[in-house]
């Protein structure tokens, strides 16, 4: 299969890391950054002329709910090495080679949500801040959340990232909106 000319050429160039535009790829993954950085990233991503240029080669989609990288220059996350991260709507994990997901919960001191049936889910919320919609000025909660995982469709493999949200406040009872809520 011949290559557009546009890729090839850029398969010749040296790639830019992701910090050109703002994101430090190990923080996200360590929930060290916000969701500006990882929308940021994540539109990068979904342009695959900018996701090679920042050193991201779009890998083969094992699994219908993740987009998955290698990266041009392998990282370390959670003490541990990676070259492969993957994206899911809100969520940057990297893709680590650790058979039993166990102990690296343990050490993040996550909360244990599932573990039967050769599925492994673990997480906590690192982050819950009021914040305000920057396009409406809306009040908002940004909220960051840790997790550690396993997947079917990458066995012996383990998910460790985070997953970045703006939600809306919930109604307090006694606001007008609450109240038209319950009269209906």
């Amino acid at each position: 299969m011949k290559l557009p000319a546009c890729i090839a050429l850029l398969t010749l160039l040296p790639a830019m890391p992701a910090a050109a535009i703002g994101v430090d790829i190990p923080a996200l993954v360590e929930c060290r950054q916000g969701i500006a950085e990882h929308a940021a990233l994540s539109a990068a991503a979904a342009d695959p002329l900018k996701a090679v240029a920042l050193g991201l080669q779009p890998l083969a989609q094992q699994n219908p709910f993740m987009t998955e990288f290698r990266l041009a220059n392998p990282t370390t996350v959670f003490g541990h090495p990676t070259d492969h991260i993957a994206l899911a709507g809100a969520s940057i994990m990297a893709v680590l080679d650790l058979a039993d997901p166990r102990p690296l919960a343990a050490g993040l001191k996550l909360e244990t949500a599932y573990d039967a049936d050769g599925k492994f889910m673990a997480g906590r919320e690192v982050v819950s801040r009021d914040t305000t919609d920057p396009k409406t000025g809306e009040p908002m909660i940004e909220s960051i959340i840790l997790s550690v995982s396993t997947v079917r469709s990458h066995p012996g493999q383990t998910l460790a990232g985070c997953s970045y949200s703006l939600d809306l406040p919930a109604e307090e009872e006694g606001t007008p909106a609450a109240a038209a809520a319950s009269e209906g």
